[in-house]
């Protein structure tokens, strides 16, 4: 059985940035481009909510914890660089939670 480490967050997107917003924050984006400069990244996962224009979830995979967090640890400078740039495009931004994903 494999335990993957997830992250989600929700971001409310400035209107009028949303194409930026998805150029940054999809699968093959600047932050996903940015991960996978680890080998204990897997993917991410961009939700665009139908019902609340301008709401996203983002779900970011990583084989367990520990890579994330031997990913932060070597890329610190250019992750927060990216953040303060992306930060312009959205008025709310916030950790749902980590999650332990079982797969078999």
């Amino acid at each position: 059985m494999i335990e993957r480490f997830v992250y989600v967050w929700e971001f409310r997107v400035r209107p009028g940035c949303e194409a930026e917003f998805e150029q940054h924050y999809g699968p093959s984006g600047t932050w996903a481009q940015l991960f996978a400069l680890s080998t204990g990244y897997v993917e991410t996962l961009l939700l665009k909510d139908n019902e609340h224009p301008g709401r996203y979830l983002t779900v970011d995979r990583w084989a367990d914890e520990a890579a994330y967090q031997a990913f932060r640890s070597a890329h610190s400078r250019q992750y927060e660089q990216l953040d303060r740039q992306c930060a312009k495009l959205t008025t709310h931004e916030a950790l749902i939670g980590l999650f332990s994903e079982r797969r078999e």
